[in-house]
């Protein structure tokens, strides 16, 4: 009797298939490339302009160039040249030429933002570098277009006066009160690296510069041994002849050990704690 008639149905047996071999291949990956300085800087470049605030901060700066030479070539008809239009602009710019310094190092820490650039550039050294370039940058091509702004001024103020152009400062004058602006760029930049917070580091600039030279001017008057080394120890002694004239010998040097108290040995001390302190 077949299994039909009993009422049992046959088992089937499942086809058993082989499956096919699985082809594996080896890729082999490779870690990423760096990100290259040419692009954090113009990262960095492009966040100066993002913000509000940076945006007015370096629109002040032609701003001020306009002010000061209009200031000028208003008030200064009896003695028009163009040293007067570049030490007009010189002022302003050994105010917002520091900010901007400051700013751009601080933003890291009082917008959170380190967070997210330190992720994804780990290497700390490398993002203040591409800072500084940017700041340098921001700062020499700021005094070409005051230098230009001066320049009209000098030749418009000229014409109203009523009397020919003088022009009495040769390029080598002009490149002083570029190294001097830059200095003073330099020490925003420094306190930006050594404080890292914005308020606090304007505040410490405002007493580098407006607080600290009355205070070391008063100390050379009263004390002759100190009169005799201020130039050593105070930065606005040899700063100051950086806009008024050319620097002899020795003044090259007391620049050279004033800038190295002030700018070398506060950086290095920025520099090593910024890049062992935690970010938050």
């Amino acid at each position: 009797m077949t299994s039909v008639a009993t009422g049992v149905l046959p088992r089937i047996q499942p086809e058993i298939t082989m499956p096919e071999p699985v082809l594996r291949r080896r890729v082999r990956t490779t870690a990423p490339a760096p990100i290259s300085l040419s692009r954090m800087v113009s990262v960095e470049l492009r966040k100066s302009f993002d913000t509000r605030s940076g945006f007015w901060l370096l629109t002040s700066i032609g701003l001020a160039s306009l002010i000061a030479t209009s200031v000028v070539v208003v008030f200064a008809r009896v003695e028009m040249a163009y040293s007067s239009f570049s030490l007009a602009i010189g002022f302003p710019m050994a105010v917002i030429l520091p900010m901007v310094a400051i700013l751009s190092v601080t933003s890291e820490w009082s917008q959170r933002s380190g967070l997210t650039t330190f992720t994804l550039v780990p290497h700390r050294g490398r993002v203040v570098l591409s800072k500084g370039i940017v700041a340098l940058t921001v700062a020499v091509a700021s005094m070409l277009l005051a230098f230009a702004v001066g320049a009209v001024g000098n030749v418009v103020g000229s014409a109203i006066a009523g009397e020919p152009s003088v022009w009495d400062q040769n390029p080598l004058e002009l490149g002083h009160v570029v190294l001097g602006n830059v200095l003073v760029l330099a020490v925003g930049f420094t306190l930006g690296v050594l404080i890292r917070n914005s308020a606090g580091a304007i505040v410490a600039y405002f007493v580098y510069a407006f607080v600290l030279p009355p205070i070391l001017d008063l100390l050379a008057a009263s004390q002759a041994w100190f009169s005799d080394l201020r130039a050593w120890v105070d930065p606005s002694v040899t700063q100051h002849e950086l806009f008024h004239g050319s620097l002899t010998g020795e003044q090259w040097a007391q620049l050279g050990v004033t800038s190295a108290i002030w700018l070398a040995v506060p950086l290095t001390v920025g520099l090593w704690t910024l890049l062992r302190s935690e970010v938050k």
